[in-house]
């Protein structure tokens, strides 16, 4: 790899299930899933929960023409919630792709979308976009064309409708982002195993304890337990612990973060604000939902 290619992910949403809004969760975030990854010029989005509105907002206050591709994990509530906030849809000179991997043959992205935006759901169509909007269905498990030398891999995920698991590769490092899946008691997922083999960073599903998950099985979520166990086997360089339970407030998650850096050191519990470079040290936005970056190295 390049010393001169930058390959990055932000986190602009970390909650599962429901955004929050609680003093006592504030140092972690409460906004719902969404990732910014970063391979030099190209910008990839993952997943549009709440997060999208301030990543939007960012992208707003930069000022250029956005062409850029959004893939969804799935279509749960949590994970495109930001979509008709997002302002860069907004205007005509931008372009997106949005790509999920979990529809066909039942239905398309683009149907489930305009759904959301439906009376008596919301106020307004899908056809209030201004942007160049482009909707595709892939068949999970193919690698798909970014038409650049960035390589997106995509595996099926255990979870009620299908879910997207997806491994971004360039310059001969990856980032992994497996949301959201459940695993089977006393294995390990050899699809994901697959997916994650030797890759810098994981974005693993961690919404439950193992205490937890005795009680939500079926569900369709996992535990950092079982992402740590996942990293191990795989040989992954960084584990990071995502989707946190809204329940889960700023003490429960540092005494997450506490367990889990005793059971696999280096484990991250991710933040909003929150920017990571394979091999480099670990940034954070101080000021995320205000659109002022104050990045200080955290690790």
């Amino acid at each position: 790899m390049s010393e001169h290619c930058d390959f990055s992910v932000k986190f602009w949403g970390v909650r599962g299930s429901i955004s929050i809004s609680d003093p006592n969760s504030v140092r972690y975030g409460g906004n719902t899933s969404c990732l910014e990854i970063r391979c030099d010029d190209r910008l990839l989005i993952f997943d549009a929960g709440s997060g999208l509105r301030y990543l939007g907002n960012d992208l707003v206050e930069r000022g250029d023409v956005i062409d850029a591709d959004i893939f969804l994990t799935h279509t749960h509530y949590d994970h495109i919630c930001g979509i008709p906030f997002f302002k860069p849809f907004f205007n005509p000179q931008n372009r997106f792709r949005l790509q999920a991997g979990h529809l066909l043959p039942e239905k398309n992205l683009r149907g489930v979308l305009c759904d959301l935006m439906t009376s008596p759901l919301f106020p307004v169509p899908i056809e209030i976009f201004q942007s160049k909007i482009e909707f595709h269905d892939f068949i999970v498990g193919d690698s798909l064309n970014t038409g650049s030398d960035v390589v997106v891999r995509t595996a099926s995920l255990n979870h009620p409708d299908g879910a997207t698991g997806y491994r971004v590769e360039y310059g001969g490092q990856s980032i992994c982002y497996l949301t959201d899946t459940e695993h089977v008691a006393g294995e390990l997922d050899q699809t994901i195993l697959e997916l994650i083999d030797g890759a810098d960073i994981v974005i693993y599903d961690s919404m439950f304890t193992e205490e937890e998950y005795a009680n939500c099985v079926g569900w369709g979520h996992s535990t950092w337990q079982v992402g740590a166990d996942l990293c191990d086997a795989a040989g992954v360089s960084q584990f990071v612990i995502f989707h946190h339970d809204p329940d889960h407030d700023d003490k429960f998650m540092d005494g997450i973060a506490e367990a889990a850096e005793k059971r696999r050191p280096g484990t991250l519990v991710a933040k909003e604000g929150m920017v990571l470079r394979p091999g480099k040290p670990v940034w954070q936005d101080l000021d995320i939902n205000v659109g002022q970056a104050q990045a200080v190295p955290v690790g």
